[in-house]
């Protein structure tokens, strides 16, 4: 006998941890995507920062056709020379030397944190192991990474804490100065927090944190699974800053342009404790996904996409705070970096999802009680006009109902 999980009976079957919105997608093209009724919607979800080129991108489709009547998998017990490309290409546009090849984000965060503590073990210091997070962080859903993560309601119900992990306020240095001791290993943080409401930290807070952790001989993760691959306008968000080059970065999401394909980039001294045996994948960089991972790399790595988020963003940030100070009872502030986008607004967040989802606009989520627009990169400015004007409607349904 089976226990219904679901108010849907086409979900009985699903384990229930998902909050599903009422709505199906059959297809999509571009920043479109058509329902399982036949209605379009805009899209400024991107599978949450993910379709980076947004939906059927006809060079990931071709990829992804090439390679899958080719060779899908074989392990990592044997040379993969697609990975190789891959990594090639990762480490001549970045800081890094060497990468580990994952699924997704979160596994990329947890070969980053063996990596922090690995390290200080061959350096002859292995009391050094607790990794400095931050408050709204969020770092994926395994055990290790909901530890590292800053919503302690990932926790919930999943017994004790593990050790080693240490939450501050967001940006609050003189903390950080304060925390770092003997035993610190590490620190992870996203340089524009996604799930935490959209923060973003100024360039002048990305150099200062690197100066910190190097004054203390700590290595400095970046989380970039959602504000990198060209989210913010540069291929990597601490890019914009002078001096906050990390010693790990994790990535992910866009990488795949929708595909599953996570990486852990690393300097050769951060991951000179990764030796045979301490971590592994069995798909992690398979064939399949690396294929799709480098025509993605490829199609966003161009001044073509990173001219145009700029643009777009430039654009979406003067039409914003247009609403803003039309909508001050709807709309409080407007927060992020390029097209990683918060607005924080008074009605509970997720009824004004509703309410644009009802203008066949699609929005996601955040902390704070803020909505994030994350469309794709190629998004135009005459789409980014029409989410504007259906989020306007949206507006405008908002000030109705709390008038009502």
């Amino acid at each position: 006998m089976s226990t219904s999980t679901s108010s849907n009976p086409a979900q009985h079957h699903i384990m229930g941890v998902y909050n599903r919105a009422p709505l199906a997608f059959e297809r999509g093209r571009g920043a479109r995507l058509t329902s399982t009724t036949g209605e379009d919607y805009l899209d400024c979800v991107a599978g949450i920062a993910t379709c980076g080129l947004g939906h059927a991108h006809p060079v990931l489709v071709d990829a992804l056709k090439t390679q899958g009547e080719k060779l899908w998998h074989v392990s990592n017990i044997y040379t993969i020379p697609e990975q190789e490309v891959l990594a090639d290409k990762l480490c001549a546009a970045t800081f890094a030397d060497v990468v580990f090849f994952t699924n997704s984000g979160t596994e990329a965060i947890e070969c980053a944190l063996k990596a922090v503590r690995r390290y200080h073990v061959v350096n002859g210091q292995p009391e050094r192991v607790d990794i400095i997070g931050f408050d709204g962080s969020f770092h994926g859903r395994s055990y290790a990474a909901v530890n590292a993560s800053g919503n302690a309601g990932y926790l919930d119900g999943f017994g004790p804490r593990l050790p080693g992990y240490i939450q501050l306020p967001f940006g609050d240095w003189d903390a950080l100065k304060a925390a770092i001791g003997s035993t610190t290993a590490g620190v992870i943080i996203e340089p524009v927090q996604g799930e935490g409401g959209a923060r973003a930290l100024t360039d002048a807070q990305l150099n200062e944190l690197r100066q910190i952790t190097r004054d203390a001989g700590v290595l400095l993760i970046l989380d970039e699974v959602q504000s990198g691959m060209g989210r913010t306008g540069k291929l990597f968000a601490h890019e914009w800053a002078d001096d906050a080059v990390p010693d790990i970065m994790c990535v992910a999401k866009a990488l795949g342009g929708g595909f599953p394909v996570g990486a852990c980039l690393a300097t050769t001294e951060a991951a000179k404790g990764m030796q045979p045996g301490t971590h592994g994948s069995t798909y992690g960089g398979n064939p399949l996904a690396m294929a799709v991972g480098t025509a993605a790399f490829d199609t966003i790595n161009t001044p073509e996409i990173l001219d145009n988020v700029k643009t777009v963003a430039g654009f979406f940030t003067q039409q914003l705070n247009g609403l803003k100070d039309r909508f001050p009872d709807v709309i409080v502030d407007i927060r992020g970096k390029g097209l990683l986008i918060g607005v924080k607004v008074v009605p509970n967040n997720r009824e004004f999802m509703v309410l644009a989802r009802d203008e066949k606009l699609l929005i996601a989520g955040g902390g704070d009680n803020c909505v994030r627009l994350l469309p794709p990169l190629n998004l135009t400015v005459e789409e980014a006009s029409e989410a504007i004007a259906k989020l306007e409607k949206a507006c405008e349904a908002a000030r109705a109902k709390a008038a009502a």
